[in-house]
């Protein structure tokens, strides 16, 4: 029962490292973001950085909702040109 435990536990966490191998980043990219407060959230467990999985996978389907490539209803193709505003001396 033991090793349930244990390996859900393991499932659930990721330390720095193996979140940046599952986000397909560097350690250090992670590592700066964290310190810029931009990322993914985080946070301290036995004096270790851990980043939850499920977390990770919401803040990059927000990342996915926030880029215009990604949500046709932010793509500037989609939109109307703007006018021009006209100088009047």
């Amino acid at each position: 029962m033991h090793d349930q435990t244990t390996s859900t536990h393991e499932a659930a966490f990721l330390n720095l490292t193996k979140a940046a191998e599952y986000l397909g980043i560097s350690p250090n990219t992670l590592y700066v973001w964290r310190h810029r407060r931009q990322g993914p959230p985080s946070f301290r467990m036995g004096g270790r950085v851990m980043y939850r999985i499920s977390t990770l996978n919401e803040w990059v389907i927000a990342q996915e909702q926030t880029d215009s490539r990604s949500n046709p209803a932010l793509s500037p193709l989609g939109q109307k040109p703007m006018k021009r505003a006209v100088r009047t001396p």
